[in-house]
């Protein structure tokens, strides 16, 4: 027998759900930074203060998102869990799709 504790199958699905909320919240805080339409419509390219507004809205929630993952990805490494290893990349691929929107909406 292994001494090795059995995995929770429901873990990997609730971190897999808090990522996919926190790429939501990630989206709406950084949309205070997204151009907006009519400016652009308008001709008017600003860019005052915008990339210090989306740094400062999304790095809290990046740190701790990022934090969580990591820990996640060490424990599916040192337990060998590689069939929850699967749903850590689809949070990747989650993050990567939330950028995408995101670095969409920063130029006209």
């Amino acid at each position: 027998m292994s001494n090795q504790p059995k995995p929770n199958k429901k873990w990997p699905l609730v971190l897999l759900g808090l990522n996919a909320i926190g790429a939501g919240a990630y989206l709406l805080l950084a949309s205070r930074a997204w151009v907006i339409r009519q400016e652009c419509e308008a001709g008017l390219n600003s860019i005052t203060g915008e990339p210090f507004v989306w740094f400062i809205s999304i790095a809290p929630l990046i740190a701790v998102f990022f934090l969580l993952n990591l820990a996640w990805g060490t424990i599916i490494l040192k337990r060998h869990q590689w069939k929850t290893g699967h749903m850590w990349l689809a949070t990747a691929a989650i993050w990567i799709i939330a950028a995408i929107i995101d670095f969409s909406h920063h130029q006209c």
